[in-house]
């Protein structure tokens, strides 16, 4: 950056001997330190002078221009690498936050967050680096001007100043407006994106394209006029103030001429004036350009801030699956969510044994779900303990304990998520695919009774499932599912109505291959398929956050029943 003030001000400095010798070499071969010099460099003549003075301002503008180039491709390597950094360092974080944080938010404004308000953030931090280079030029610029003549480059430099600082002053309110504007729109539009493509079966069927297209619309056309607003309050001072500067210097011109009574003596101050003004004028604009970005990116600064202040963790390195010798335990467990007023559970208290089949059963709002979030340690009762083994799971001193019980945890819900990618890398998912284990993936396939349709398929275990698994029928997925959590090898299986889609025939199969993998296996199904639940230990209702029969299945469905 320094480097760029510095060749401007050489750049600037090697103008005036320029048009010294073009206006008046003779006059300049006359000047002492010339003729001093000349003998030593072998010059003769006046005509000497053109071409070294020719040169050196070539070389000159050549210096500056490589410097201004360096410097811009240096501070975008410099924003790229830093936004890089921020990006992952965000999602990082998000990724790492607590499950309960994640029911309170809205994906829309964590995707556009972590794209979309990054990718300002880096236009931001590039316009800080422009704006701080383009300060050092114009500060260059203003000393070789000082040197050439001080009062004419005071003077422009507090009339351009104070032009760009009340403009600067009028557009900063209606700036930091707009990019507050800009950030909402931007997460409304993405959100009308999410909507419309993620229920394309129902747009399609109800015809109402043009309900989602009017959300789009609605967020999309104030997002692109807004963004137009704040790059017209950045540019349009350059024009003005190019246009105050040109009257200014011919103003200039013609009271210089007529107090020296010559053009000749007034051309070369008047050129090197003229040439530091148009290098000036751009390092203003710059500079003025860069603070209003800043300020329009404000909002955007402040949400990426809120993502990276997100706390994380502590790291726990060599994390294995737990093993279960006993049982885990609610104890008089209390849970409610954040915002609300009632209480899921209430005082609940039950016991699940190592190796124990248990189905969960009760009408919508028992407290199903959220004891089964509870149990596999992504919720935090709000009174009560967890006891694992007669330990407390959530024990501040010993935090590795829940992260060992999670990855000791496979859980199939209802909707199972598939990726855009093969067959093989959904039922190894999260592993990257250089470690997948091909020979399990098939056992698991199998054990969840869909590898003769992915074997069937003419690419087998690399073909694609298409995006949220859309190519396939609802039992297909479900089976995908369990074939995921079956390849993780768990001790602890969660069924939440994960065989719903499934015929009776094939649920029966599937659950008699998940019986037979080990006497150790705990087993918790969530089911309304009564039948399921049949071959289960023991089947525990739960009746407004309590359990309310806890038993065999025969007694227990015969109540429910």
């Amino acid at each position: 950056m320094l480097a760029s003030g510095g060749a401007e001000l050489v750049s600037l400095g090697a103008v005036l001997p320029f048009l010294e010798v073009l206006n008046d070499q003779e006059g300049l071969w006359q000047q002492p330190f010339v003729q001093a010099l000349a003998p030593r460099v072998g010059f003769t003549t006046a005509n000497d002078l053109l071409l070294p003075a020719t040169l050196a301002f070539a070389a000159a503008a050549v210096l500056a221009a490589l410097v201004r180039l360096s410097n811009l491709w240096l501070n975008g390597r410099l924003a790229a690498a830093v936004g890089s950094d921020l990006s992952c360092e965000a999602y990082r974080r998000t990724l790492y936050q607590p499950y309960a944080v994640h029911l309170q938010r809205n994906s829309s404004a964590v995707i556009t967050g972590a794209t979309a308000q990054i990718g300002r953030t880096v236009a931001a931090l590039d316009s800080l680096l422009g704006l701080i280079t383009s300060a050092v030029v114009a500060v260059g610029l203003l000393m070789g001007l000082l040197v050439i003549d001080a009062s004419i480059a005071l003077g422009a430099a507090a009339l351009f100043g104070s032009a760009y600082g009340v403009l600067a002053m009028t557009a900063n309110r209606q700036l930091r407006s707009n990019g507050q504007k800009i950030t909402e729109a931007s997460r409304l539009q993405l959100k009308a994106l999410q909507e419309g493509l993620g229920a394309i079966r129902d747009v399609l069927l109800d015809g109402s394209q043009l309900t989602f297209l009017q959300q789009y619309r609605k967020a999309d056309r104030p997002l692109r006029q807004l963004t137009a607003k704040n790059v017209f309050l950045g540019a349009f001072p350059r024009f003005a103030i190019e246009a105050m500067g040109l009257v200014a210097i011919a103003l200039l011109g013609g009271l210089l001429v007529f107090q020296r009574g010559s053009s000749a003596a007034v051309i070369p101050s008047l050129g090197a004036l003229a040439l530091g003004a148009q290098r000036l004028l751009p390092a203003l604009q710059q500079v003025y350009n860069g603070w209003s970005n800043l300020t329009s990116f404000n909002a955007a600064m402040k949400d990426v801030l809120e993502m990276l202040s997100q706390t994380l963790p502590p790291k726990i390195d060599g994390v294995k699956p737990l093993t279960m010798h006993q049982a885990i335990s609610f104890d008089g467990v209390y849970f409610r969510y954040e915002n609300d007023q009632t209480s899921v559970l209430r005082g609940l208290n039950l016991e699940i044994k190592c190796g124990e089949s248990i189905g969960l059963i009760g009408s919508t709002g028992s407290g199903k779900s959220t004891s089964v979030d509870l149990l596999m340690g992504l919720l935090v009762p709000t009174d009560g303990k967890i006891l694992l083994d007669g330990k407390d799971l959530h024990d501040p001193a010993h935090p590795e304990r829940l992260v060992e019980w999670r990855a000791s945890i496979a859980h199939v819900p209802q909707t199972v998520y598939l990726a855009d990618s093969s067959f093989a890398e959904n039922i190894a998912f999260g592993i990257p695919k250089q470690n997948i284990d091909l020979g399990l993936v098939k056992r698991a396939a199998q054990q969840a009774q869909i590898d003769s349709f992915i074997e069937s398929n003419p690419e087998s275990y690399e073909g694609f499932v298409g995006e949220r698994g859309v190519r396939l029928s609802g039992g297909q997925r479900q089976r995908l599912g369990i074939a995921r959590a079956l390849y993780k090898k768990a001790r602890v299986l969660v069924l939440d109505e994960a065989t719903s889609a499934l015929d009776t025939r094939t649920e029966q199969i599937v659950m008699k291959s998940i019986n037979n993998l080990s006497e150790s296996l705990t087993v918790i199904m969530i089911a309304h398929r009564l039948s399921t639940l049949e071959s289960c230990d023991r089947v525990i209702r739960l009746e407004d956050g309590c359990v309310s029969a806890d038993g065999p299945p025969q007694l227990v469905l015969g109540i429910q029943s």
